[in-house]
């Protein structure tokens, strides 16, 4: 995709893999796609995104998912199956992803963790992926 401008993008000729659900990872790959990278979401089979039912429904499609995808591409995927790191290994410069702690293997190429801790979380629950109502 180039660049909102028409020029190419700072990252143009980059194809990332896009992991990420609700705010933080989506808006960070969305910037990434307005500075020229390719962009594939990945999904989880066989609902998809999370995010796709979402209230504030235009023509059955959720504004804030649209708001957060725009320009990306989409892969449906189990990821509890092997043949779904087949897929997604080696098709790509990098991955985006929300997932904290060792979910990943070694060797995956990792650009951003938009995952992450509470160390203010009450009752021990500071290492647990958090959200935080500002």
């Amino acid at each position: 995709m180039a660049a909102a401008h028409g020029a190419p993008g700072l990252l143009s000729g980059v194809r990332v893999l896009d992991f990420t659900q609700f705010i933080a990872g989506p808006v960070v790959t969305r910037l990434m796609g307005e500075m020229g990278a390719e962009i594939i979401k990945v999904e989880l089979a066989p609902g998809g995104d999370n995010a796709r039912a979402l209230p504030n429904l235009k023509d059955g499609r959720s504004a804030y998912f649209v708001q957060h995808n725009v320009g990306k591409k989409s892969l449906c995927v189990d990821l509890g199956k092997p043949e779904a790191r087949e897929v997604t290994t080696g098709i790509t410069d990098g991955r985006v992803t929300e997932i904290t702690g060792g979910t990943l293997k070694q060797g995956d190429n990792v650009i951003v963790s938009a995952g992450g801790q509470n160390p203010n979380a009450r009752g021990g629950q500071g290492n647990r992926p958090q959200f935080r109502i500002l």
